[in-house]
């Protein structure tokens, strides 16, 4: 071979591997899409209207299979007209749902199902009742309610059960609040009532949309299942000592599920 066709060739060698690489990389970022619009994404918690049950500072892992997928369930927030969802589940009473806030379909929020189309659901004295039958709730102890600036006040907690026997815990900060007493609503078709466990602290499905709430929340904005908490950082040590932040993390919830 000559010194002019090994000169040819070259190039054309590294042509080819650049453009390996490019096929390469666009495989990996076409994965990590798929991965995140088809079976799982992570989000982080803002404030504390499910707490006891998430923390302000947990990174939440949705699970997107379980409801189907929608344009809700994209990674990415495109306008694109609403066409149902493909592989549609109903959420089951219990499950903590992720979800495009109606109000502003850029921002993800995370609640409880409680209601589903056709349950008629009502708050009484603070009691959850879905179809005239009492959500039962069981005193256990008190616990401790943060605020967004990492302050806390004491809150009662229960564990509330819901009449298909899930179980979960709650907290009520105060008596007689704005949100224990509703009139009874019947869920439409399509749609489902939720509720933040910290009863005293949530913009749900007690407020309607128009005052910051959530209203009754349409099934087609939901994102997945919140199945998992990743990590999660007390937000309230960003006052202290940059040396003291590690001391933040709360290593008891790294990789524990969300019931």
């Amino acid at each position: 071979m000559s010194v002019e066709e090994k000169v040819t060739v070259t190039p054309k060698r590294k042509s080819s591997g650049w453009g390996g690489q490019i096929v390469q990389l666009a495989g990996i970022v076409a994965a990590v899409f798929i991965a995140k619009g088809a079976l799982a994404e992570p989000f982080y918690v803002p404030s504390g209207s499910m707490e006891p049950t998430l923390l302000i500072g947990d990174a939440l892992l949705a699970s997107k299979f379980p409801y189907g997928y929608g344009t809700s369930s994209l990674p990415i927030q495109i306008s694109l007209p609403e066409s149902g969802r493909v592989f549609a589940e109903t959420p089951k009473q219990g499950d903590v749902v992720v979800f495009r806030w109606p109000g502003d379909r850029s921002q993800a929020w995370v609640k409880r199902v409680v209601g589903l189309p056709g349950d008629r659901i009502q708050m009484r004295q603070g009691q959850l009742f879905i179809n005239d039958r009492p959500a039962e709730l069981k005193p256990d102890g008190v616990g401790a309610a943060e605020d967004d600036n990492g302050g806390s006040e004491p809150a009662y907690r229960y564990v509330e059960t819901l009449p298909n026997g899930v179980s979960h815990l709650i907290f009520k900060m105060r008596d007689n609040g704005p949100l224990d007493n509703s009139p009874e609503v019947t869920v439409p078709a399509g749609h489902l009532f939720v509720l933040g466990d910290n009863r005293d602290n949530s913009a749900d499905s007690r407020v309607p949309l128009r005052s910051g709430g959530v209203g009754l929340l349409p099934i087609d904005n939901l994102i997945g299942r919140a199945d998992a908490v990743l990590g999660s950082w007390d937000l309230g040590i960003r006052g202290q000592p940059v040396y003291t932040w590690l001391s933040g993390f709360r290593l008891g919830r790294f990789f524990t599920a969300v019931h």
